[in-house]
């Protein structure tokens, strides 16, 4: 298949080997890397985690179990049944591993948390998933701000399972670099978040959800898929790289797909040295905006976000 990086004769050939310089201009979030670590920023062992942490891992995974049936995309359904993830507690990175290799060729790798933008795009496009080192406590079952291991591998993991979207995920990595250089790796992320973390996609018997941030948490499951709030609006790569998206709360739009093999198609045959050319530097579109452009399935009434979300207590209808 083709790359996301459409590479060109001011690139260079691309080295997915070596991780790549991040340039000085580039604006990202800084981060310090634990002293322990080295440049790949990959913790020398998964934790041992403990009878409680096991605990803790499988009433959350029962907890999604009785949301998701239904509204969950088919691939992630089988994606968890052919990585056996409710076995026991935590999975063990190695024997995950061994498994999602033999079906799509990924690897599961430990991080102690976020880990810096070009970093994330080199594990990817070499087909490692970094997935945090640590589980949530009892006292932040409901909301962790920074992704666990429950996200990590519950949420993400078993789309790797799908030829289509594995092999997606592994350009989204190599499309990076190519970002770095236009700098314009929030508009990038805005493909990554309402994509790999709050996608939909349309199934034959209705909208189900394949992004990890809808399907690691039981309220936006449901919200996302039958909520009247919300916009669902079917993808256009170049709408959702300028438009803006929520961080902390349950989201006003989604963007839907109409297959994996669609998803793929839409940014591989995008010319993005073109696109990058012609963004500004900030976003263009609200995350609550319904624009003439749109394909709309349907059009939110915006209820939960308008009462003041999350914070207000508004109920997410």
């Amino acid at each position: 298949m083709a790359t996301l990086t459409h590479p060109t004769e001011a690139d260079g050939e691309q080295d997915f080997t070596r991780l790549p310089d991040l340039p000085e201009d580039v604006f990202t979030a800084p981060l310090q890397r634990p002293e322990h670590l080295g440049e790949d920023w990959l913790e020398p062992k998964q934790t041992v985690y403990s009878s409680e942490d096991d605990a803790i891992w499988h009433d959350l995974f029962e907890r999604q179990m009785g949301v998701l049936p239904g509204r969950a995309a088919s691939a992630f359904m089988a994606g968890l049944d052919k990585l056996d993830l409710g076995r026991s507690g935590v999975p063990e990175f190695a024997k995950l591993s061994e498994d999602l290799g033999a079906l799509t060729g990924w690897s599961v790798v430990p991080v102690p948390m976020l880990i810096p933008d070009h970093v994330f795009f080199w594990h990817l496009a070499n087909r490692r998933f970094p997935a945090g080192n640590f589980i949530r406590t009892r006292e932040t079952f409901d909301y962790i701000q920074e992704p666990d291991v429950f996200h990590d591998v519950f949420g993400h993991v078993p789309m790797l399972t799908d030829p289509v979207y594995a092999d997606y995920m592994q350009e989204y990595g190599r499309a990076g670099w190519k970002a770095m250089r236009y700098n314009r790796l929030k508009a990038l992320g805005s493909l990554y978040w309402y994509t790999v973390e709050f996608g939909l996609l349309q199934e034959a018997d209705g909208i189900k959800a394949y992004g990890a941030g809808i399907l690691s948490g039981p309220t936006e499951v449901v919200y996302a898929t039958e909520a009247q709030s919300p916009n669902r609006i079917m993808l256009n790569v170049d709408r959702v790289m300028r438009t803006d998206y929520v961080i902390s709360d349950l989201q006003p739009t989604y963007f839907v797909i109409e297959s994996f093999e669609d998803l793929y198609r839409q940014t591989v045959e995008r010319d993005f040295d073109r696109l990058y050319r012609n963004l500004g530097a900030g976003f263009t579109y609200a995350n609550t905006a319904v624009i003439d452009v749109d394909n709309v399935v349907h059009r939110g009434t915006l209820e939960y976000t308008l009462r003041g979300g999350r914070g207000s207590g508004a109920q997410p209808v």
